[in-house]
């Protein structure tokens, strides 16, 4: 019989390798395509249920919320039950509650679901960058990483897309239904595509633990310059997106919404970015890469500062080539650096990336109602600069030692 030790990691141009990067692509769609679905609709639910914005906005900040701090939990329960099988529950109960959702008859109802679905989708995140850590060989794990965040990205794209297209042609119901369905037909692409893990060894479930292995990799320095690198790439990204649209929508550019919102399409250059910016980190390493892609991003930053329209989008598309790849190159580190209890490491990484977008977005709309996109620009600048230190210190890293 053969021993976790013993079993062969998943390499880069095999059959299981296809497989497992089809898995986790169809895990990221279906997990943030349901996440996302309803950024669209929140003006619709205002009239539907007669509730303010800010109400409506609970549609998305609740669920978001719910999955940050689950997730430090579910990776626990992972290390008991093993990978598969939370990734699995996640995927098809949250697909499933979705489809539920379009049936709600009222406001609180619907919140209710959602917020129970964000618990069930922290099952999924975590874990999953745990599974690539411990399955995938290392000099093909950046590569695989990268698919499964394209696979995110394209998530919460194909989520605003196909919700609106829905909504115009058969309401706001049909359109929570039809992402719901989407999510249950990438869940079972994923449970047959995935293959079951080989290095995993189960823990008893010790929730008294978790604050033991939360403070090991604490103390790792390491592992808390990553976990600062994903706080600020966050923060940093949302606060792009939060407020370029106020910029162009004033003058001396007067832009129309839904000029802006074709302006919004080069998000769709961070799906390739991940794949591009991981692979180039198998054959040259994080440590050398993570820090040039950094001062890229700087550099997308200050062609948005300048006035020419042409420039600001170009800058757009820099910094979202740019996030979704540091986020590649940082969040593989974390699998690769932390050598026991890996999915408290992605946890604790993905907890502080979501707070990153909480803070530091309520940061740049203040930055914005004093300053304007300047304001927003020294926020931002001040968030990257310090990502950039952080990509330093970790290019001198001394790499662990097994055992």
């Amino acid at each position: 019989m053969t021993t976790p030790a013993e079993a062969p990691y998943i390499e880069r141009g095999t059959a299981a390798f296809l497989r497992t990067n089809l898995a986790f692509l169809c895990a990221g769609i279906a997990t943030f395509a349901l996440l996302y679905c309803v950024q669209p609709l929140m003006p619709v639910f205002s009239a539907e249920f007669d509730v303010s914005p800010a109400a409506s906005s609970l549609s998305l900040s609740l669920p978001t919320a719910a999955m940050a701090v689950c997730m430090l939990v579910a990776s626990a329960l992972s290390e008991a039950v093993g990978r598969k099988p939370v990734m699995l529950v996640s995927v098809f109960a949250s697909s499933a509650i979705t489809v539920a959702c379009a049936f709600m008859p009222d406001w609180g109802s619907f919140l209710s679901l959602r917020m129970v679905q964000g618990i069930l989708l922290s099952g999924l995140p975590a874990v999953a960058m745990a599974f690539i850590a411990e399955e995938v060989h290392p000099r093909s794990s950046g590569y695989a990483m990268g698919l499964y965040i394209s696979g995110s990205a394209l998530g919460g794209m194909l989520g605003r897309v196909i919700t609106g297209l829905l909504m115009e042609w058969g309401g706001w119901r049909l359109a929570i239904g039809g992402i719901g369905g989407l999510g249950l037909l990438a869940a079972v692409i994923f449970w047959q595509c995935l293959p079951p893990s080989r290095h995993f060894k189960a823990r008893p479930l010790a929730l008294g633990g978790l604050a033991e292995n939360f403070a090991l990799h604490l103390r790792d320095g390491g592992l808390r310059w990553l976990f600062l690198e994903g706080f600020l790439l966050m923060g940093s990204f949302v606060t792009v997106y939060n407020y370029i649209g106020y910029r162009l929508l004033a003058p001396p550019y007067s832009l129309s919404h839904a000029t802006v919102g074709l302006v919004f399409t080069v998000y769709l250059v961070g799906i390739g970015s991940s794949t591009f910016v991981g692979g180039l980190a198998d054959r040259f390493g994080r440590r050398r890469l993570l820090w040039i892609v950094l001062v890229a991003m700087l550099g997308g930053l200050a062609l948005m500062a300048l006035q020419s329209l042409v420039a600001v989008i170009a800058g757009i598309a820099v910094v979202t080539f740019c996030f979704f790849g540091a986020h590649s190159l940082s969040s593989s580190w974390v699998g690769r650096r932390a050598r026991v209890a890996r999915a408290q490491a992605s946890s604790l990484y993905l907890f502080c990336y979501y707070m990153g977008s909480s803070i530091v977005g309520v940061a740049g709309g203040l930055a914005w109602s004093a300053g304007g996109w300047s304001g927003v620009t020294w926020v931002v600048g001040g968030c990257l600069l310090l990502a950039l230190v952080a990509g330093l210190r970790l290019a001198r890293l001394q790499p662990v030692v097994a055992g």
